[in-house]
């Protein structure tokens, strides 16, 4: 049987605020605070839930994996500009003026990609 993703672990130097900006983004809440890990998730307790975990290093390079987001129930440009109003801020990582998608670093600076297609463009929702 195959391993199921249950957890993605986010290191924050400030957890609260981090844990906070991707409740608001993805709509998920806080499930438990033990110690220096935050854990959030969706309502329906559904899989896989992110830990923000206290570090005392601040982020020094580009991540190597990141989430890609798609906007859902409104147009990209309206999510673009909720989560820059959130504390996302637009981040360059090389990716050229011709791409579709749209890198931004959370209030810790960790990239992530809005996609050009909603979910209802894709079918997927």
């Amino acid at each position: 049987m195959p391993s199921k993703l249950a957890v993605i672990a986010i290191d924050a130097n400030r957890p609260q605020v981090v844990a906070d900006f991707w409740c608001e983004v993805l709509g998920w809440h806080v499930v438990e605070t033990d110690g220096e890990v935050i854990s959030i998730g969706p309502r329906d307790k559904a899989w896989p839930s992110i830990d923000v975990i206290q570090v005392p290093e601040g982020k020094t390079v580009k991540n190597r994996l990141h989430f890609d987001l798609r906007a859902d129930g409104v147009s990209t440009a309206e999510e673009l500009e909720r989560l820059l109003v959130l504390g996302a801020r637009r981040v360059d990582v090389g990716q050229g003026a011709d791409v579709s998608w749209v890198v931004l670093g959370d209030p810790e600076g960790n990239e992530f990609c809005l996609l050009s297609r909603t979910v209802q463009d894709v079918g997927q929702g």
